[in-house]
């Protein structure tokens, strides 16, 4: 069964979606996990049913329950906020697939370094209100300029995970 997404224009609801990512840490011991609490995205459904849009985390507002921490990933060592205060993910291109997935073709552009980003996402609901889409999917963090790694303590990727819930925009 394929699952249709009305054609238009549609807004990030940013009130109803979240983007979460987990790093494990301290060798392997311990699960950093943090959400981005300032986040904002746009798309355009296309008559032939492809899709393309863009959404904006602050990546400042990335919140592990550890201020000390958060003010570590805010600094130059990863995030590099000051200089670069945005995470951008941009859809080149989405369709919805007959299994209720939408397999996504995407640019990750994080402190200023863009590298392709392609992943599946599930279309959890849609109507011609409302379109809501969860997806995981992971980062090397090296690739975008984060290697900082104190005595090791961080391996392996970061997972990230997203549910994006976007209604119809009037204009």
């Amino acid at each position: 069964m394929t699952v249709a997404v009305e054609t238009g224009l549609w807004q990030l609801d940013p009130t109803a979606s979240t983007v979460a990512l987990r790093h494990r840490t301290m060798w392997g011991l311990v699960t950093v996990k943090g959400t981005f609490t300032t986040l904002s995205g746009r798309g355009e459904v296309k008559p032939d049913g492809t899709a393309e849009g863009v959404i904006t985390l602050d990546a400042a507002s990335l919140d592990t329950k550890h201020t000390k921490r958060d003010r570590h990933l805010r600094s130059a060592d990863f995030f590099d906020t000051d200089r670069h205060p945005e995470i951008t993910f941009v859809v080149r291109g989405a369709e919805a697939g007959s299994d209720g997935t939408a397999p996504i073709i995407g640019q990750l552009t994080v402190r200023g370094v863009s590298r392709p980003q392609d992943l599946t996402a599930r279309i959890v609901r849609a109507d011609a209100e409302a379109v809501t889409l969860e997806a995981e999917f992971t980062v090397d963090r090296e690739q975008f300029g984060m290697g900082w790694n104190q005595l090791g303590m961080m391996r392996g990727l970061t997972i990230v995970n997203a549910t994006l819930r976007l209604t119809r925009s009037a204009a």
